[in-house]
């Protein structure tokens, strides 16, 4: 079976071969985490309109959310899908560094679940709405046997600004916000029914909202591109992690035509009660290869490398490696060796 990179590529290439050369108007299409789209038509307004204001481009994208294989029905709170359908899209927007605007929900579910669940999924979903200032537009409702959500999102971000994966360049330094893991962490502590009651849950609190309700890191992202405030940009390329670091990291590189050295001991680890080595879990593999984390894992040139600090809006960043000329990932571990570090993170298609 092909990985999902494989599979994206022949659709890449199908549409590339057989359709007409993209408009003007589409800045930047398949292969990101978002689609970016000039919000003018052409001749209808010039750099700036006659406000004054820069030209704007839309960022869309779009997030499927389903039954038995992001979420289990029977183990996740409606409230916590209805939350995590619309941060996973949101998120996309963070990593172009865009400002949320609408969405649109198409929503699939069985008759059993058009009644309380349906009002807890809809309580989760607001409140996301709410938190990340976007906009319920429209949408499309259908039955099925399974739950089944998908949602498109729109931001918008100064023409030119946006950020993408492929700007990475040698001598760039590599940085990742927040911690790193938690959110598998929170799926693993479910998955082995470890938070059945009411203690289990408040002892695992922190960790188990990494899972259900991630924080989305908007704030940051929007700074990096120099939208908020307006300014320049920080961020030569940008990506959340929702795939997993390893992952993600190579998605950057591959896009950007470089290689990145990563050093184990800057990684921002948590700390995973030892409980959890005996069931075979590791604190750096949850953080190399955990899925999910929707932290912002970004590169910056040396040169304004110093205007990245510690944190931002109480949001921790860390400068985790660098990148480099050779087309691969390295890992260097506390003693010194250098190993390949091999996405490892979530794949659709990958044969378990």
């Amino acid at each position: 079976m092909q990985s999902e990179a494989q599979i994206i590529e022949r659709i890449r290439r199908r549409f590339s071969l057989r359709a007409a050369p993209h408009p003007d108007w589409l800045r930047l299409g398949l292969g990101d985490d978002a689609a970016v789209i000039l919000a003018c038509a052409k001749n209808t307004g010039a750099a700036k309109g006659k406000s004054g204001n820069a030209r704007r481009e839309w960022v869309l994208s779009c997030d499927a959310f389903l039954e038995d294989v992001h979420f289990r029905a029977g183990l996740h709170p409606p409230g916590a899908v209805g939350y995590k359908a619309l941060a996973r899209a949101t998120s996309d927007l963070a990593a172009m560094g865009a400002r949320p605007r609408f969405f649109l929900l198409s929503l699939a579910l069985p008759a059993a679940r058009c009644g309380v669940w349906l009002d807890g999924f809809l309580t989760g979903l607001a409140r996301a709405s709410r938190q990340f200032e976007i906009v319920l537009a429209g949408g499309d409702t259908s039955r099925f046997p399974k739950v089944a959500v998908s949602i498109t999102v729109g931001g918008e971000v100064t023409a030119g600004h946006a950020l993408t994966r492929a700007g990475a360049r040698p001598g760039d330094l590599i940085f990742v916000s927040g911690t790193l893991g938690a959110a598998q962490l929170g799926l693993e502590l479910i998955l082995r029914g470890l938070v059945k009651n009411r203690a289990g849950n408040q002892r695992w609190r922190r960790v188990l909202a990494a899972h259900t309700r991630p924080e989305i890191r908007l704030k940051l992202g929007m700074w990096l591109s120099g939208e908020q405030p307006r300014g320049s940009r920080v961020a030569s390329a940008a990506i959340d992690t929702s795939d997993g670091l390893s992952t993600d990291l190579n998605h950057i590189c591959e896009s950007s035509g470089v290689g990145a050295r990563i050093q184990e001991e800057l990684l921002p680890i948590m700390r995973i009660p030892s409980i959890f080595h005996k069931i075979g879990l590791s604190a750096l593999e949850l953080a190399l290869h955990g899925g999910e984390d929707y932290q912002l894992l970004f590169t910056v040139p040396a040169r304004v490398a110093g205007r990245v600090h510690g944190s931002y809006y109480g949001v921790k960043i860390t400068q985790i490696g660098e990148i480099t000329r050779r087309r691969h990932v390295e890992l260097i571990r506390g003693d010194g060796r250098s190993e390949r570090l091999l996405p490892r993170g979530w794949d659709h298609f990958r044969k378990t």
